[in-house]
């Protein structure tokens, strides 16, 4: 009886000592996301054939899009090319979406495609990027980044729109 008392007492000074640390690690971290939507005259199925492929974000970009590793399904490694050079991997994928990160980066970049119906002949593509800022000096310089990749994001949006739509 008296080892259990003891194993329990120190579980949780353990259980203490782990969510402080978890506690502590997070605070030095300041996540910021940017989601960004079009509406499409396509419907979802048509539009993510237009769009949905790993590699269908190069051509969006201007840049070039080779994938590394994989067949475009889950696991895959793209590596995109011109504008500036990354490596991205597919982490998670639906019919309609799939979820990328940059392993190489240190701001814990994460970013989502994702094509929904609105109604029998159309549909939304939202692009959802998830980072940490904390190593941006001051609110102006995140203030900044954030609108940059608003930008960025909405323009790709529109060219995969006329994509979809064929214009």
């Amino acid at each position: 009886m008296r080892n259990r008392v003891f194993v329990g007492w120190l579980g949780a000074c353990g259980a203490g000592v782990v969510l402080g640390t978890a506690a502590a690690s997070a605070a030095s971290y300041d996540y910021a996301t940017v989601v960004v939507s079009v509406d499409v005259a396509r419907p979802a199925d048509a539009v993510w054939k237009k769009v949905g492929s790993f590699c269908d974000i190069g051509p969006v970009l201007k840049m070039k899009c080779a994938y590394i590793s994989g067949n475009g399904g889950l696991g895959t490694v793209r590596q995109l090319s011109g504008r500036f050079d990354v490596d991205e991997v597919m982490v998670a994928k639906t019919s309609h979406s799939y979820t990328y990160t940059q392993p190489n980066t240190k701001n814990l970049y994460h970013g989502t495609v994702d094509v929904e119906s609105t109604g029998p002949d159309s549909s939304k593509i939202t692009y959802s990027v998830f980072y940490d800022e904390s190593g941006l000096k001051t609110d102006e310089d995140r203030a900044k980044s954030r609108d940059r990749y608003k930008k960025n994001f909405t323009a790709a949006l529109e060219t995969m729109k006329q994509m979809a739509e064929g214009s």
